[in-house]
């Protein structure tokens, strides 16, 4: 069962192995048949070169040596030196010129099929981690939630490293060797058969020994690129938290947790590594014997006559039989960084293969302008007026309708899974310009709703419709654009602030950020910073309060100008007087647009047109502020902080 389970590991790496070749070569055609080209005349100049050694015993040093005895046989007592310039060297000296040349063209095509595999491998690099970023931004957000980040950042870093090695070093070097062995295999079949079949034997021993030994390391160098990624999520939690760590005094446990992984990486290493690198000197040693072996079994047959094998002949042979099992050694000497980088281009196919977001939409959110009789004209200038085209297949028609902003649930079921719902039987409905919170204990599923209105999940009963459209039917890019969201975490990036609010609308000029930044209340702070508008920010806003950062997420959400809102505890970091200017500017923001508001703190939803009090998963409350406090159930309580007189 154990031979089973290391056969079919060394089979997936193969054909893991496969894929990345194949994936190079799609990419680079020309290249790789450059190099293919290179390899092959490379190769043919050393196969060339030691069978030339036959030829310089045979047909030049022996005659030569023929020549030099009989011309002293024959009584000539001239000196040493004499004899040496009557003979005729310049068949000899014609034939070593011939084969520098064709030694300087295998180094010249050995450096050029290395060279132009520097950029494939680049190349190649460059072309996966663009696809490797572009599938990450095509995947659901589940995707996110149910991987470590620093696990995926493994993969983009120390995985697609261990095929820069393979790409730029194994690949060429294995091609080499197969065209090596090949080529050899077949010079030595012409020069003697029966030590040829002898060299066979013996390789036949080094690919056995090659293939079980891959085969025990195989598993190990996958759970060492697991190990890794584990390793690097573990920092990176640890980077993200450490004002945690040292409130709490947490140090010296979180070192002890990371010795633990360190540990199970360095054991999974361990052993990936102590079986990859048996492999040169066990297959080199096998080579040895094999050189000897035929350097002794064709004295034999040369001693005895047998098969016409000359001196010129052993010598070749043995020379070929080096670089015969040669290259098997060099395979074997990159057979670490090989089942390595298999290990980690089956991380990297992992991402890549996964499913991306499903959007099967096609209504989509586009400008329009409204002409006096009523009807609609879809433009490309932002006019304020939104509405959804809406193409009808079967009719080859396409109608417009105008976005209002009113949003209905109707006996919506979800759960992360199928085995556990979240929200139960979810029935609300939010009219246009109306102001809907949300407000309940932690756990509830406030938050859950709004992730479902921009489909950051599906949900698995019910109808969420948005204008009268079943939001399936909606295309998730145009469904998105229409909602203006500030999230709970705020998140900054690298940059200016002009920049972190115009990521709201990317064409948005500087006077619609700073509009927006006065909007939110956060254009007063921003001038104190050292350079104002263009003051970068790194490390997500790091030199920032908590409170600042918010206030420019919520300028963000204002320069896109949306028109439905979703302030998911938009106000949850700022201090009570900043509240109430920001208050102030949100209020002005949501006049005339559908929002949904989830706060904790209750004073802030006073004015909402509808208040939804939720418990595990269901509405168990709805009406205005009024309404619910005269009711004194669910709502009075979390408004009051008196538990007992509903009770």
């Amino acid at each position: 069962m154990m031979d089973k389970k290391k056969t079919g590991r060394a089979d997936e790496s193969l054909k893991i192995l496969k894929r990345v070749i194949g994936y190079m070569v799609s990419n680079y055609k020309g290249a790789s048949a450059a190099v293919l080209a290179c390899i092959i005349v490379s190769a043919a100049a050393t196969l060339k070169g030691m069978m030339f050694i036959q030829s310089l015993v045979d047909d030049y040093i022996q005659p030569l040596l023929a020549q030099a005895v009989k011309g002293r046989a024959a009584g000539n007592t001239q000196a040493a030196g004499t004899v040496l310039r009557e003979l005729d060297f310049a068949p000899l000296f014609t034939a070593l010129c011939g084969l520098a040349a064709l030694y300087l063209i295998g180094v010249i095509t050995a450096y050029a099929y290395n060279r132009i595999m520097v950029t494939v491998s680049q190349g190649t690099m460059e072309r996966l981690r663009e696809e490797l970023f572009r599938k990450m931004e095509s995947l659901p957000i589940r995707y996110f939630d149910t991987h470590a980040h620093g696990d995926i950042m493994s993969v983009y870093t120390n995985d697609v490293d261990t095929l820069r090695q393979l790409m730029s070093q194994s690949v060429p070097q294995v091609v080499n060797s197969a065209v090596t062995l090949a080529a050899t295999a077949i010079s030595m079949l012409v020069l003697n058969i029966p030590l040829s079949f002898m060299t066979f034997a013996m390789a036949s021993v080094m690919l056995l020994v090659t293939r079980k030994l891959s085969g025990m390391s195989a598993a190990h160098f996958g759970r060492q690129q697991k190990d890794l990624g584990t390793v690097d999520g573990f920092i990176e939690e640890m980077m993200d938290g450490q004002k945690v760590v040292k409130v709490f005094c947490h140090e010296e446990q979180s070192k002890e947790d990371f010795d633990s992984l360190n540990e199970q990486l360095r054991d999974s290493a361990d052993k990936a590594n102590r079986y990859a690198n048996l492999l040169m000197p066990v297959n080199a040693n096998i080579g040895n014997l094999s050189y000897v072996l035929c350097a002794a079994a064709g004295a034999l047959l040369a001693l005895n006559g047998i098969g016409g094998i000359t001196i010129g002949t052993i010598i070749a042979f043995v020379g070929l039989n080096k670089n015969f099992t040669q290259p098997i050694t060099q395979i074997s000497q990159q057979m670490n960084s090989v089942v390595m980088a298999a290990a980690g281009a089956a991380r990297v196919f992992e991402l890549l293969d996964e499913e991306p977001e499903k959007d099967d939409g096609y209504v989509e959110f586009v400008n329009v302008m409204e002409n006096q009789d009523g009807t609609l004209k879809e433009t490309k200038e932002r006019t304020g007026v939104w509405a959804w085209k809406h193409p009808h297949r079967a009719e080859g028609t396409v109608t417009y309708k105008k976005m209002e902003g009113s949003v209905v649930f109707d006996g919506v079921d979800f759960g992360y899974d199928d085995s556990k719902m979240v929200l139960r039987d979810i029935k609300m409905f939010a009219e246009p310009g109306q102001k809907i919170a949300f407000v309940g204990s932690t756990g509830a599923g406030k938050t859950t709703i709004t992730n479902l209105i921009n489909r950051f999940y599906d949900i698995q009963d019910g109808k969420i419709r948005y204008d009268g459209i079943n939001i399936n039917k909606i295309r998730k890019p145009a469904l998105r654009r229409s909602l203006g969201i500030v999230l709970q975490d705020t998140h900054l990036f690298t940059g200016t602030v002009m920049d972190n609010i115009r990521y709201g609308k990317l064409d948005a000029t500087d006077e619609e950020c700073v509009n927006a930044a006065r909007l939110a209340n956060a254009d007063s702070f921003i001038r104190r910073l050292p350079d104002g508008y263009e003051t970068v920010l790194t490390g997500d806003g790091g030199s920032l309060s908590q409170g600042q950062r918010q206030l420019l997420a919520i300028a963000r959400a204002a320069v896109a100008d949306p028109p439905v809102l979703i302030l998911d505890e938009a106000t949850s970091s700022i201090d009570t007087r900043t509240e109430s200017l920001v208050q102030a500017g949100m209020d002005a923001l949501m006049k005339g647009r559908t929002t949904f508001v989830i706060a904790h703190r209750l004073s802030t939803i006073r004015n909402s047109d509808c208040i939804m009090v939720m418990e595990q998963g269901r509405i168990i409350e709805r009406g205005s502020h009024d309404e619910l406090i005269g009711r004194k159930g669910r709502y009075y309580q979390l408004y009051t902080g008196n538990f007992t007189e509903a009770c």
